[in-house]
């Protein structure tokens, strides 16, 4: 049985062509329009593969073209074979030691 734990998981997606354009568009309307279709596209990957409520996207992120999401291990393993889905990372916190 798999666990329903949840934890933060990072998916980062391929590059698309779309994605390229919008990054390129040094404006405050193409960054608008960025931010719009990455949204979209992160709901889209989500909502075609995960039971509408099961998960909690956290954040949005830009540069790498991904987000976070709130979601079980069994879950990161669906979006993992996701079209479109690059990797999925589960958050890793780093305890900094002082020397």
């Amino acid at each position: 049985m798999a666990s329903s734990s949840k934890e933060l998981y990072y998916v980062f997606l391929k590059r698309d062509p779309e994605y390229e354009r919008l990054k390129e568009i040094r404006t405050k309307k193409g960054e608008e329009e960025l931010d719009s279709y990455l949204e979209k596209r992160h709901e889209e990957i989500l909502e075609s593969n995960l039971e509408p409520g099961s998960y909690k996207r956290t954040v949005s992120l830009v540069v790498v073209h991904g987000f976070g999401v709130e979601i079980t291990k069994h879950q990161a393993e669906v979006l993992r074979s996701a079209d479109g889905v690059y990797t999925v990372e589960e958050n890793e916190e780093i305890k900094l030691v002082s020397s």
